[in-house]
């Protein structure tokens, strides 16, 4: 019998408002080993000397809580078919309170003032190993925008890995995306702070509109 599996093409990815979904689906993508399930995407929302303090159920339940509150959430699911496949967080800068304090940001963006409502950062991927190296994180990366831009941004920023300085970098080395990722969602490098690490930035709206 002849296997024809391999010649069955994948279900279209779709990405959506992690609000919009079953928060199942959520614990889907973060799982319950590595550090995604350690930090539920709260790591730049927590003060450094505050962290050791709270445990990993107390950072489950505040993104829980984040993606129930009124607004545009702070993070996007990706499925494919109806299985869910890939995390992106992006939400308004000034929530991130940590990227103050980080050197390759503060220093690397050409837009220092963190309060700006209108500046959003594209700050991690989730994506579990078996969904890897099947165009989940661009499809993530360009969704993000549109999110961004319907949530107001004027500027979406990112902290990306540079793969051809850093060719060997581990997969969980890569949760902030890669340069060609950002390159590949229409997004420019404005700064350089690190060989290995660039500021990739995507202007929505003239500052004159």
């Amino acid at each position: 019998m002849t296997d024809v599996t391999e010649d069955i093409e994948p279900p279209p990815l779709r990405v959506v408002s992690a609000r919009d979904v079953p928060f199942a689906d959520v614990e889907t993508v973060f799982g319950t080993r590595g550090d995604a399930a350690h930090c539920w995407c709260q790591w730049y929302k927590i003060p450094g000397s505050d962290w050791q303090s709270v445990g990993d159920e107390a950072l489950h339940d505040r993104l829980r809580s984040q993606l129930e509150a009124p607004g545009s959430g702070p993070g996007l699911i990706a499925y494919e078919g109806d299985a869910p496949v890939g995390w992106c967080a992006v939400e308004p800068r000034k929530n991130l309170v940590r990227l103050r304090r980080s050197r390759i940001v503060a220093d690397g963006t050409p837009n220092p003032d963190f309060d700006d409502p209108d500046i959003w950062s594209i700050s991690c991927f989730v994506v579990p190993r078996p969904n890897r190296r099947r165009g989940v994180g661009r499809a993530l990366a360009e969704a993000a925008v549109d999110h961004a831009r319907t949530g107001g941004a004027r500027i979406v920023e990112a902290y990306a890995v540079d793969q051809t300085v850093r060719a060997k970098a581990a997969a969980a080395d890569l949760f902030h995306g890669t340069v060609s990722m950002f390159l590949g969602a229409g997004f420019i490098e404005v700064a350089r702070p690190k060989a290995d690490r660039a500021i990739m930035q995507l202007e929505l709206v003239s500052n004159g509109a």
